[in-house]
């Protein structure tokens, strides 16, 4: 794949998965708006998880049947209705269900995920797919910071307008410059949702669905509430300010690329592990929040950079397993991404009404201790691979690949 295309695909990324994150760095200001109290704050950000979910189980499939190219560009299309929903919203009712949409069809971003993988070479896929994904990467933590310094200067509703907008130009580049992708004879509709339940029995995938729920769980409980106390005292910051904090979790994330090539090179498995376990020490550092903005910071890279360096992983892994099936594999696997980041944006918020920024810090380790436990728990259905290959390719497991 050439790195035009990848650009693109990136580009998609980004913009799709930002308009779900879109409201994190000005919860604040949207829920005065809205006259929203602070606990109920988190719920901005789920409506748009929840709506992702349904999109994982329903839409994403659809990529084993049809051209995905043509998908990417309806799904972007509707995400745009749903973006100026919101953005024109008179009350919390109608943001909800605008921002609900969106996240329904914000699941273009996991078929541009299952194209990219699905029109790799093997040896590349996980190159491809590092380069891809830091698309959604850009897109969650760099909206943080424009979406900041729009809120600013026009105010929250400019933001979901121009995303609007990025997300019809975005579909129609995607008809213009992908080439169509031919599928498969076609299968039915049923057998393909079917396909992510049959999923379910697989000890590979049930061990790295449950690392992404923990993972994105923690990565929802830092992103969703951290904009929080940093509005308050004493640091009372800004959403621009606010925003700045993104560059901190970019540099890590976009640090973290070249787990595709460890993932191709085999390591798959054993980066997931000291991934995770830093993961562990950032919110130590993260946990610093109320008395150095220094610590946060190199918390925040760490951060960040495990959370990337276990998501590509995950997905090479997975993707090697069913490469007959990459849109149900990738849409069955972001169900637990998409559960996960839910309950770490609402359980954040709560945990920052009742004890402060400790104990979302409290909560945020548990969730990255439970995703280590997680990985140690699926170690015996993982084979040590062969000199290579992914260490997907061999496990002791009874696992087959079904088309």
């Amino acid at each position: 794949m050439d790195l035009r295309k990848k650009t693109l695909l990136a580009a998609i990324c980004a913009v799709a998965v930002a308009t779900v994150y879109a409201a994190q760095p000005v919860l604040a200001q949207m829920g005065r708006d809205l006259q929203l109290p602070t606990d109920a704050l988190g719920w901005l950000v789920s409506a748009g998880q929840l709506g992702y979910l349904v999109g994982l189980v329903l839409l994403v499939p659809l990529g084993d049947r049809f051209d995905r190219r043509r998908l990417i560009a309806l799904h972007l299309g509707l995400v745009a209705a749903g973006m100026l929903a919101v953005a024109v919203a008179p009350a919390a009712g109608v943001a909800f269900a605008g921002l609900t949409l969106t996240g329904i069809f914000a699941v273009v971003v996991q078929t541009t995920v299952a194209y990219a993988a699905a029109v790799s070479d093997p040896g590349e896929r996980g190159r491809n797919l590092g380069f891809v994904t830091s698309g959604v990467v850009v897109g969650i933590l760099g909206s943080r910071l424009i979406a900041g310094m729009m809120a600013d200067l026009w105010g929250w509703r400019s933001v979901y307008v121009v995303l609007a907008a990025l997300s019809i130009v975005l579909g129609v580049a995607a008809l213009r410059l992908l080439p169509t992708d031919v599928r498969p004879p076609a299968r039915r509709y049923a057998d393909l949702v079917g396909g992510i339940g049959r999923l379910l029995t697989e000890p590979v995938f049930l061990s790295r669905g449950a690392i992404a729920f923990f993972l994105f769980a923690s990565f929802g409980t830092l992103w969703s509430g951290m904009a929080l106390p940093l509005s308050d005292a004493p640091w009372e910051l800004s959403e621009t300010q606010i925003g700045f904090f993104g560059l901190a979790g970019l540099t890590g994330a976009l640090g973290a690329v070249r787990a595709g090539r460890w993932a191709d090179g085999g390591e798959a498995n054993r980066v997931t592990g000291l991934a995770l376990l830093a993961l562990i020490v950032s919110w130590v550092l993260i946990a610093q929040l109320p008395w150095s903005l220094t610590l946060l910071i190199v918390g925040i890279v760490v951060l960040d950079f495990a959370v990337q360096a276990v998501h590509v992983s995950n997905q090479h892994t997975l993707t090697a397993l069913h490469p007959d099936r990459v849109s149900t594999t990738i849409g069955g696997y972001m169900v637990f991404y998409s559960l996960g980041s839910a309950v770490g944006a609402v359980t954040t918020t709560v945990s920052f009404s009742a004890w402060g920024w400790a104990g979302s810090s409290i909560l945020g380790a548990v969730f990255a201790a439970a995703a280590l436990v997680a990985w140690r728990l699926g170690l015996p259905f993982v084979g040590k691979p062969r000199s290579g290959e992914p260490d997907s390719a061999r496990h002791s497991g009874p696992i087959t690949q079904r088309g």
